[in-house]
């Protein structure tokens, strides 16, 4: 049955032909190809964010998450160099780095004494990195501050390393959960279908190996998030596609903690004549995304780096319903020409959330609380 709400907005409108598609997500069936392409579609934002939000609120209630967390990127210089990206270096580039592991151990104590539950390590395909240089941060980093989750290392970055050292990339999940790894954040993911990775990143892994490291990863106990980098050289069937593989692979394993939506920064990349995403693009994939994936993956974030602070604070009336975290200087998506802040301190990060009406919840790396902001 639809709710009075979604019948006077449809009264109101001329997209009666948003009903069917409606009465599907409110009687828990789930969406189909063609159910994401009309959201995409449609210009009724008010009617699907209402939606969406109607089911945030059935789903996951008033609590909105965010942690207090530190990202470190370790090193820019790649083997991969993406067209999309504008943070690799090349060896010898005067603005190349890598940092040392006492460079690293040195943010995460800066981080433990800010009072960071998370650290979020991601970075390059350095090929002068050993697996040993990340078995041995993560050693360090665990059993200095062991009350820091550690969420690290994109499928790309799995791949590399098991291709470098020789092994199978199951053994390196394998090793790196041994030396401390928590879980995994979801970059690299881009878009899933082959046409568009061939023209934005063809030296990375596929679609499908990046989904298969997934799988791997949350097998062993691994969790991992799942992201979408959307704004470029995509179509609508590209981005329902890409959302519906990320389902059917969270309905055999269970393993993604968060969906992050990801808006395209190109103006210091190699792609020309791409415009980005506007704030009403944003919005929708948000909406898109809350509504395909319902009961399959709980948290859609509204990552504010690439959002900006004022639209991210929307976008919780619209289907997210965490804020990622307080990040302390991000490095990659700045390096594309952001304008966002490069961090936010958990201060910010609650009165947005009870701007927005909703319950501030700081979160652990896996989704434990730790403290609720009534």
């Amino acid at each position: 049955m639809i709710p009075a709400g979604f019948k006077e907005s449809l009264a109101c409108s001329s997209d009666r032909e948003l009903e069917p598609l409606i009465d599907k997500v409110l009687g828990d069936r789930p969406l189909d190809f063609e159910d994401g392409l009309m959201v995409l579609e449609s210009k009724n934002l008010s009617l699907l964010g209402a939606l969406a939000d109607h089911i945030t609120l059935q789903r996951r209630g008033e609590r909105v998450f965010f942690a207090v967390n530190r990202h470190i990127n370790y090193t820019n210089i790649c083997d991969s160099k993406c067209n999309f990206c504008a943070y690799y270096r090349e060896e010898g580039d005067i603005d190349a780095y890598t940092m040392s592991l006492s460079e690293i151990l040195g943010l995460a104590d800066e981080a433990s004494r800010m009072g960071a539950r998370e650290l979020h390590i991601v970075g390059a395909l350095n090929p002068s990195l050993p697996l040993s240089f990340f078995e041995e941060m993560l050693e360090e980093i665990h059993a200095r501050y062991p009350e820091m989750g550690i969420k690290a290392f994109t499928a790309v970055e799995i791949a590399y390393m098991a291709e470098r050292e020789g092994v199978s990339t199951r053994e390196v999940l394998l090793r790196l959960k041994r030396a401390g790894l928590t879980c995994m954040p979801g970059g690299g993911a881009e878009i899933l279908g082959e046409r568009v990775r061939e023209r934005l990143c063809p030296e990375k892994i596929s679609g499908e190996e990046w989904l298969s490291i997934m799988e791997e990863a949350h097998s062993i106990g691994i969790p991992s998030n799942a992201t979408i980098l959307y704004g470029h050289i995509e179509t609508y069937s590209d981005i329902v596609d890409h959302l519906l593989r990320l389902r059917d692979l969270q309905r055999r394993t269970h393993g993604f903690q968060a969906f992050i939506p990801l808006s395209f920064h190109p103006e210091k990349t190699g792609l020309k004549g791409v415009r980005g995403s506007t704030g009403f693009d944003d919005l929708k994939i948000i909406i898109l995304s809350r509504l395909i994936f319902a009961g399959e993956i709980d948290n859609i974030k509204a990552y504010w780096v690439t959002l900006g602070p004022k639209l991210a604070g929307i976008a919780l009336r619209n289907g997210a319903n965490d804020l990622e975290g307080t990040i302390i200087e991000e490095r990659i998506t700045h390096a594309a020409g952001a304008r966002t802040p490069t961090s936010l301190s958990k201060e910010d990060l609650i009165n947005i959330i009870r701007d927005a009406g909703r319950v501030p919840v700081e979160r652990t790396s896996t989704y434990e609380t730790v403290k609720v902001y009534d």
